[in-house]
């Protein structure tokens, strides 16, 4: 049985009372081509997608996003920064914080129509005092357009990139989507999801019968696996990105670009390992073209102050996975910028 709570309005309507000012979207677009011009190869620039794993109470994150955008005017001709701006939390037992979206204060109930004021809020917020737009997580594709013209960058989950759905609205997305491989490390699974989304589709959703041209920019996230006894297995290493240079090739997709997710199973949530990884990574860029061209970045979970926490008692410290603290990111990113 469904009890009815409350009603949520359409995504036009939110849209139609809380809009993206003019001056902003002039930003959005900007950053937009951007971020595109990276994935599609018309940049040699690195994007790093990098902020806390969950954004779980807005002053902290604005304070982060703006120290950021203060950052970027440092490494703007290297890397593009994208802050990221995570509102929906993926629970593997289906109960915990599931995020802003769904509970915009996480020490009360879910809230789901106070959360998408809240994220709205808080994204505007965000391009308006550091001029980055932000990456979420599409966790549930009907509500992607409550927020989809605030955003530079989209990632698929490791849990959703099988899904139909997550593909099918992925290939009408106007920014790039990043698909991570999924839980059980599949490199074909993840090609196919990219596939799929790249193509043109017509499905249902909420509501209507919708058609997509495809998102050409549609490309792949690697996060590590998890083997069937929860270990964790990398896949950020030299081989394996190319097994997916080999699997691009093999294809036919267009735009071939990986992401490196250096948290999560590539790093065991052993946050510190984050700035191994990102090291190991550009030596190989230096070591093989291919690799160069096909590694268009990074994901970094970070935000001001480093590890987690179970409670929100430390000001800009995660409620869920472990992050770098700003100190390591600020020179993790500023190192970075000097090997591209």
């Amino acid at each position: 049985m469904f009890e009815k709570q409350i009603k949520i309005p359409d995504p036009e309507q939110i849209l139609a009372e809380m809009p993206l000012p003019e001056n902003l979207k002039k930003i959005k677009a900007e950053r937009d081509k951007l971020v595109s011009d990276v994935i599609s190869g018309k940049s040699d620039k690195l994007i790093m997608i990098v902020g806390p794993c969950s954004a779980h109470e807005a002053a902290p994150v604005l304070d982060y996003v703006e120290r950021l955008g203060k950052l970027n005017e440092k490494v703007k001709d290297k890397i593009v920064l994208v802050p990221r701006i995570y509102t929906n939390k993926p629970r593997t037992k289906g109960v915990g914080y599931k995020g802003m979206f769904s509970q915009p204060d996480p020490t009360k109930s879910e809230d789901i129509l106070k959360g998408i004021y809240a994220i709205r809020s808080l994204n505007i917020k965000a391009i308006e005092s550091s001029g980055l737009s932000a990456a979420d997580e599409m966790l549930y594709p009907a509500n992607i357009h409550y927020v989809d013209d605030l955003l530079s960058y989209i990632a698929v989950g490791a849990r959703s990139s099988e899904n139909q759905l997550h593909r099918l609205v992925a290939s009408g997305i106007e920014v790039p989507v990043g698909v991570k491989n999924p839980m059980g490390g599949s490199i074909l699974v993840m090609l196919n999801s990219i596939y799929a989304a790249q193509s043109g589709q017509t499905f249902k959703l909420n509501g209507w019968q919708v058609k997509t041209n495809g998102n050409k920019l549609a490309h792949a996230i690697l996060r590590g696996a998890v083997d069937s006894y929860g270990n964790d297995i990398p896949n950020f290493h030299y081989e394996n990105v190319m097994q997916v240079v080999e699997g691009y090739a093999q294809s036919g997709l267009e735009h071939p670009a990986v992401i490196i997710d250096a948290n999560h199973s590539n790093s065991g949530k052993k946050f510190k390992q984050q700035i191994r990884i990102c090291e190991e990574v550009m030596q190989n860029r230096l070591y093989n073209t291919d690799f160069k061209k096909i590694v268009k970045g990074f994901m970094i979970e970070s935000f001001l102050e480093e590890g987690n926490q179970s409670e929100d008692k430390v000001y800009g410290k995660s409620i869920t996975d472990p992050c770098l603290g700003w100190c390591d990111t600020e020179r993790l990113i500023l190192d970075i910028a000097e090997k591209v």
